[in-house]
């Protein structure tokens, strides 16, 4: 039984630091997209998330209007601004052994109408549809390395 003991007590530690959150690192890529149904030009810079967009939106043309690297570190909000009066807060909340997770907060006049938290994968993009812009809607591309 001693034998045993031991490994145990590893066996449990490493089990709690494999799952702990790490208040580590996180580059964080937002991609401020236009979608509307004037004309079906697809932005070429957003053959990634094309299929993506395509299967959860009913828009037939896509435009890059922004795209920002963060680097994100622990609980420390920044800020992107979306166009006069609205703005996305991204902020690293916690990393896991493969998963980022991230608050993100879309604002009008710097009032949260929008409050979420997201765990993304490497190299993994989630969509957020966000507010009116022009002759369609904005949509938020979030992914992340670490």
């Amino acid at each position: 039984m001693k034998r045993l003991s031991p490994f145990f007590i590893f066996a449990v530690v490493l089990l709690f630091f494999s799952t702990s959150p790490v208040f580590a690192q996180a580059q964080v890529r937002v991609r401020i997209i236009e979608a509307s149904n004037a004309g079906s030009v697809v932005d070429p810079s957003l053959g990634d998330v094309h299929r993506d967009l395509a299967a959860l939106f009913s828009f037939t043309s896509y435009r890059l209007l922004k795209d920002v690297n963060l680097n994100l570190v622990g609980n420390r909000p920044i800020e992107v601004l979306v166009h006069p009066g609205r703005s996305m807060e991204v902020t690293l909340i916690g990393g896991y052994r493969r998963l980022t997770e991230l608050r993100i907060r879309i604002k009008r006049e710097g009032v949260p109408i929008l409050s979420t938290n997201v765990k993304l994968a490497a190299g993994r993009a989630i969509l957020i549809g966000g507010p009116r812009h022009g002759e369609g809607t904005i949509i938020f591309a979030v992914s992340a390395r670490f």
